[in-house]
């Protein structure tokens, strides 16, 4: 059962953290005080004190190991959240550990130092190699399931879009090590299949399966039509033991990872997760908005002053050129680039895409829009509060209306400021490409939202965002 070899696994981790843990620490010391690699500020303890630390250390890092879920399963644990989650146990740790042992110096170590220079080297050396350890085993676990070792066995209740779902999903990751022995259904017949999972009878044959004590897990995946029968199953599982999971099938209904808040005991589930309706989220996202906006005028103002000559002095216009987007709360807004067309009628321009060798377009303004240059002008959106760093590319109203009738969800968009660079952008979808997928990756941002997120794609534009081969 993979419950055993959790248990083995969990054991054998928390010997792996506690040795690399340790390691770490000797060679944060071995580096900075036995070596002198860096030059010491008064950390001149010996070295019996430095490694009697390592009693306080190593129990309460493994406590925070566990407190930020290190030890949890990671069949589909993301490696960005473990990571995340190492560094958070390491700056805590620090914390306590500075807080500890610079305290007490005065009745423990009579007024001698600890090296702080010492303390930052392990902060870092642990981190690099607890991250290291865990790939190792992520890689290792991998392997094994992919040959079909530590298998997770599992049974379907409920034949269904969610059913079909969790399927594909198991068999483009067999690296995950499920095991589906089939599906329970009262609708279907016995031995339908569906990419090799049969049907294996009606539901009131559970009781059976859990008895026969050779399952890890139940996901219940009953079709909207049969939830009636959801407390009973789900009672059914409870008594025998079996870890049970609820995958619901609302997916076209509510087409996102929904999160659930407590009302006083009567659960309350928000059909969409927007992180930036957050207060803090928000006002972290619009304080890198205005330092990056900045620091991009600062950085590329060469470049814009170079531009802004060529545009003025190649074609009659002015150098900047003003469009009505719409932006947050669908509130529209006046988008600045700099002028890459001949200057024609505003409600001609309106309803016209760039096409392929489109005549208006200047030599100039065809390099420009190949480049992304003509929208460094939106630094200046940036900092008005209309535009953020990274977000949804904004649209012309026009195509707002037309979209919203076309694409379901096109709207979403709009509860967050719209960006100069997004997911989207960078993963392709610019210009004239599909605007069904830009949506779908648009919203995979909004509901995926971190600061770390927004650097991610900043870096990713720098070497995938600026040539744009669909910018005519």
């Amino acid at each position: 059962m993979i419950k055993d070899n959790q248990k083995r696994l969990n054991r054998l981790h928390v010997l792996l953290d506690v040795i690399v843990t340790a390691a770490a620490y000797a060679l944060a010391w071995f580096i900075v005080i036995s070596g002198n690699v860096i030059p010491l500020d008064g950390g001149v303890l010996k070295p019996r004190i430095y490694f009697l630390a390592l009693v306080f250390i190593l129990p309460v890092y493994l406590i925070l190991y566990a407190s930020f879920h290190l030890y949890v399963p990671k069949r589909v644990q993301g490696r960005r959240s473990e990571f995340a989650n190492i560094c958070k146990a390491n700056i805590i740790g620090l914390m306590l550990f500075t807080f500890v042992l610079f305290g007490a110096r005065r009745y423990i170590m009579h007024n001698e130092f600890f090296s702080t220079k010492m303390l930052l080297a392990f902060f870092a050396i642990n981190i690099l190699l607890l991250e290291a350890e865990r790939m190792t085993i992520r890689l290792f676990l991998r392997s094994l399931r992919t040959y079909g070792y530590n298998q997770k066995h599992v049974l379907l209740i409920g034949y269904s879009r969610a059913a079909e779902g969790f399927i594909d999903r198991v068999a483009a990751n067999p690296e995950w090590g499920y095991h589906i022995h089939g599906i329970l259904d009262d609708s279907q017949p016995a031995g339908l299949e569906y990419r090799g999972i049969q049907v294996l009878g009606h539901t009131d044959h559970l009781e059976t399966f859990l008895a026969s004590n050779t399952l890890d897990e139940i996901e219940v995946t009953l079709s909207l039509e049969e939830y009636s029968h959801l407390e009973q199953i789900v009672a059914a599982c409870e008594k025998s033991g079996v870890h049970t999971k609820f995958i619901p099938d609302y997916n076209n209904m509510i087409p996102t990872i929904p999160y659930m808040e407590d009302l006083q005991g009567l659960p309350v589930i928000h059909i969409r997760h927007v992180p930036l309706t957050g207060v803090f989220n928000a006002t972290l996202k619009r304080a890198v908005d205005i330092v990056g906006a900045l620091f991009g005028l600062i950085v590329f103002s060469p470049v814009m002053l170079v531009t802004a000559l060529l545009v003025k002095t190649t074609s009659k216009g002015p150098v900047l050129f003003g469009q009505e987007r719409i932006g947050r709360h669908n509130r529209p807004f006046k988008m600045y680039k700099f002028r890459s067309m001949e200057v024609q009628d505003p409600q001609k321009e309106q309803k016209q895409w760039t096409t392929p060798h489109d005549p208006r377009v200047t030599p100039v303004g065809r390099f420009i829009r190949k480049t992304s240059i003509d929208e460094m002008p939106q630094f200046f959106n940036i900092l008005m509060g209309d535009m953020s760093l990274v977000g949804p590319r904004p649209e012309r109203p026009l195509f707002v209306e037309k979209f919203k009738e076309e694409i379901p969800r096109y709207m979403i968009k709009h509860q967050v400021r719209p960006g100069l660079t997004g997911w989207a952008q960078v993963n392709g979808y610019r210009g004239d490409t599909s605007i069904t997928k830009r949506i779908e990756h648009d919203l995979y941002y909004i509901e995926n939202w971190s600061i770390g997120f927004d650097f991610k794609i900043m870096f990713l534009t720098v070497f995938k965002g600026f040539i744009n081969k669909n910018a005519y």
